[in-house]
């Protein structure tokens, strides 16, 4: 089951209440929005996928940003429709919270970045929301083109944009092992792609991913 996480809640020890001292409440989990150019690569969907399922990050999407990934995957890769819909269901299945609705209003406020990513934008804005401004939880969007999107804009939203190289190496950086069997399991993927086994390096090159291909190297992964 995948709950949504928005405030961390207070734990106490088990000292007398005189002296009782609040134990600092972990941080919860980002959300993260994925873009559908992060979707169409088979190898750094399924990536991201574990990652969230191990509680790395919540992901976030919405029904239009899942329109555009089967729609550009047919069309490239000639992967059948029905395929990429059970896909999409499973996805949906997996991660009953990660989809957003009625966008429109938060797509009304935006202005610097491309329009035709304010809908990716207010998925981000639509969870903000949802999870109250109280204790404003951290959104990210994940995405290649980053310059389609304002960052001076993101920000003023409390939103920020990251490539999805640069956020799984951050990720690593602040705490590899929660990344290590997700990203030892990336080969397998690629061999279910239907390809030939190649080493992980090679993959993780091709897919872009050139600071965590670094970072996996000197680790010995």
């Amino acid at each position: 089951m995948f709950l949504l996480q928005c405030r961390p809640s207070t734990v106490f020890s088990g000292a007398p209440r005189a002296v009782a001292v609040p134990t600092p409440a972990p941080t919860p989990a980002p959300f993260v929005v994925l873009d559908a150019c992060v979707l169409m690569s088979g190898i750094v969907r399924r990536l991201m996928l574990r990652l969230a399922a191990s509680g790395v990050y919540q992901p976030v999407w919405s029904e239009r940003i899942g329109v555009e990934w089967r729609r550009n995957a047919a069309r490239l890769w000639a992967i059948p429709p029905d395929v990429l819909d059970d896909q999409w269901a499973e996805m949906n299945r997996h991660f009953p919270q990660a989809a957003e609705s009625d966008l429109q209003a938060y797509e009304a406020g935006l202005r610097y970045s491309d329009p035709k990513d304010f809908h990716v934008i207010a998925a981000g804005l639509a969870r903000r929301a949802r999870c109250g401004l109280q204790q404003p939880p951290q959104v990210l969007v994940a995405t290649w083109n980053l310059k389609d999107f304002s960052r001076s804009e993101l920000r003023r939203q409390g939103l920020d944009a990251l490539n999805p190289d640069r956020l799984l190496s951050l990720w690593w950086q602040a705490d590899a092992a929660k990344l290590r069997d997700a990203i030892r399991a990336v080969p397998d993927d690629y061999v279910a792609l239907g390809r030939e086994p190649e080493p992980l390096a090679a993959t993780l090159h091709r897919e872009r991913l050139y600071r965590l291909k670094a970072l996996v190297a000197r680790d010995g992964l």
